[in-house]
């Protein structure tokens, strides 16, 4: 499997995305820079986390626009698995490559902490639909993380299986406690129709090794090895 990772200035877990992909595949894989406007070819392209360009503006919405961000869109158009986490979320969204918007969470505060996350069953190609129900230990790390959308556009999400993670409890049950920052129905990742763009607030790269308190995302990179090639 090939994959990229688009480095903005001001992202903080481009290296962290890298090292996730090189345990799984063995290879190391490009480093893009967002002032690029070609991509190399990719099976995946990961968006990482963290504050591209300051988060001036909105989260997410100067990144939108950076020259290799029509290259993204373009291949996730074409079909390229396309994976969004945190600040890439962000992005996706204002790309229009994923509906809604992340505004800010609903206690107004940073948080940065270990939370549960349910995996839906649905169309997300990056998920596993033997893992359909399991309870993950993820952590998130961010002040705008609080997913909106109109009930219609919620209601779509759900009925045609776009709905990938959800808050939840450590019994799985979706709860308002268990929802850190205000998520509409507690959704922490969604996919497009397709399956093959995937938003997610929560950092599956941060949860690799037992070292970092989980191995509960390393699962998200062994489905893109399985699947994508």
């Amino acid at each position: 499997m090939k994959a990229s990772v688009v480095v903005f200035p001001g992202a903080n877990c481009d290296r962290d995305a890298a090292v996730a992909l090189r345990a799984v595949t063995g290879n190391a894989p490009h480093m893009v820079w967002h002032g690029d406007s070609d991509l190399p070819k990719s099976d995946l392209i990961v968006l990482p986390g963290g504050f591209s360009y300051g988060d001036y503006l909105r989260s997410g919405a100067m990144a939108a626009h950076s020259p290799i961000m029509r290259a993204v869109v373009e291949q996730a158009r074409r079909g390229v698995a396309v994976l969004g986490i945190c600040n890439g979320f962000q992005v996706l969204t204002e790309t229009g490559l994923l509906p809604g918007i992340l505004m800010r969470n609903a206690s107004l505060k940073f948080i940065c902490r270990d939370v549960h996350v349910r995996q839906e069953k649905g169309a997300a190609l990056l998920c596993d639909p033997a893992q359909t129900g399991h309870v993950l230990t993820i952590p998130i790390a961010h002040k705008d993380g609080n997913y909106f959308a109109d009930a219609a556009t919620l209601d779509r999400l759900e009925g045609e299986g776009q709905v990938a993670f959800r808050y939840c409890d450590a019994s799985g049950a979706v709860t308002a406690a268990a929802n850190p920052n205000g998520s509409q129905r507690n959704i922490a990742g969604i996919c497009d129709a397709s399956g093959r763009v995937l938003g997610m607030m929560p950092h599956p790269e941060r949860a690799i090794d037992a070292l970092l308190g989980s191995r509960d995302g390393l699962a998200l990179f062994e489905r893109a090895v399985a699947t994508l090639h």
